[in-house]
């Protein structure tokens, strides 16, 4: 960032019009349209798979926070929020009441779509990698896949690509087979 430029603040995201969602990653504000109802829907059930099992313990070992975009608060990113987001509660024992989390994600989850696509692959998907996340799973609407990735010695590496598996086991959240067909309208 040009050090002559203001770093842009959470009142900068605050003044946007309510149409527009906005980020501050790493200094820089990004704006882009609000998800649209496919991109929304896709989050809710993938959410709602995980958190029975994985927050709530049914049919599965619990011992996770899954968020649909949480307000994140990290150093020179006063504001990111992925589309889902999760944490081991062995790191995050509570969720802040009144506080953004400041704790980088065990795991996140960015559906792409055709306002987001670019941003969510060319900043969102390395920054992920620059702060630590473990695990990312990239959802491709038109495709009708998710892509899961682990983060190894600061990479990337591929798990693999699910589209109309019915029992799929997707890292970090393997212990329950996941319905992936069932994700798409």
């Amino acid at each position: 960032m040009d050090p002559a430029r203001k770093a842009p603040t959470l009142a900068d995201l605050d003044a946007l019009p309510p149409n527009v969602k906005g980020e501050i990653i790493e200094g820089v504000l990004y704006t882009m349209t609000r998800p649209r109802g496919p991109h929304q829907s896709t989050s809710l059930v993938i959410g709602a798979d995980l958190v029975g099992p994985f927050q709530r313990g049914r049919g599965g070992p619990a011992g996770w926070w899954i968020l649909p975009e949480p307000g994140i608060e990290l150093p020179e990113t006063p504001e990111i929020a992925p589309d889902l987001a999760g944490w081991r509660r062995e790191r995050l024992p509570a969720l802040p009441e009144d506080a953004a989390i400041t704790l980088v994600p065990d795991w996140v989850c960015e559906i792409l779509s055709p306002s987001t696509r670019r941003h969510d692959l060319l900043v969102k998907k390395p920054y992920y990698a620059r702060v630590g996340v473990a695990h990312h799973w990239l959802v491709d609407l038109p495709a009708r896949t998710v892509t899961a990735y682990r983060l190894e010695s600061g990479h990337w590496v591929e798990l693999g690509v699910w589209g109309d598996e019915t029992a799929a086991r997707i890292e970090p959240f393997q212990e329950v087979p996941l319905d992936v067909a069932s994700w798409w309208l």
